[in-house]
């Protein structure tokens, strides 16, 4: 890393098209939200074979001391998943590489979720054309509760010296 990019303060970034050397470590992103449906739910458990009672059957939840019906760890990390690729805040991604994710608290049917990704961490590969960026990302709710977190590693492309990205 130069140390320039050291030196960088942590940024907000705004919305716009990011490739690997457009980061520095602090900078992040705050995603759009999106509200847990049923169907979301219902759909996870079809698509996954998830079908535990919690998920699928309110008196159950309710024995287990939850309010109701519960959305699958999983289906909340998907979901944060899709709100990172649909950002504003676009990133010049080849592959998401891991997840390393804990599962803080329940997301209940009709939570709405958003997320916030900072640069935790940048390393060169050994391939000119790519990185490899290490993001921390914490789900929120509604009221503010991290529900779930945890860092990602994404493979993302150059920039070429002409500034495009690369191929």
């Amino acid at each position: 890393m130069a140390l320039n990019e050291s030196a960088a303060a942590p940024r907000a970034l705004p919305p716009g098209l990011y490739g690997y050397d457009d980061l520095n470590e602090g900078d992040f992103f705050l995603t759009s939200g999106v509200t847990v449906t049923e169907a979301h739910v219902v759909g996870y458990a079809g698509i996954s074979g998830d079908l535990f009672d919690v998920h699928m059957d309110d008196a159950f939840a309710r024995e287990q001391g939850f309010p109701g019906r519960i959305a699958h760890g999983l289906l909340g990390l998907a979901l944060t998943d899709g709100l990172k690729t649909r950002s504003p805040v676009r990133l010049l991604g080849i592959a998401t590489l891991s997840w390393n994710w804990s599962f803080r608290a329940p997301i209940f049917i009709g939570d709405r979720i958003e997320a916030r990704f900072s640069v935790q961490a940048k390393r060169a590969t050994r391939r000119d054309d790519r990185g490899i960026v290490t993001f921390e990302a914490s789900v929120l709710n509604q009221r503010g509760a991290v529900v779930q977190e945890g860092q990602t590693l994404l493979m993302m492309s150059r920039r070429r010296s002409d500034g495009a990205p690369s191929a």
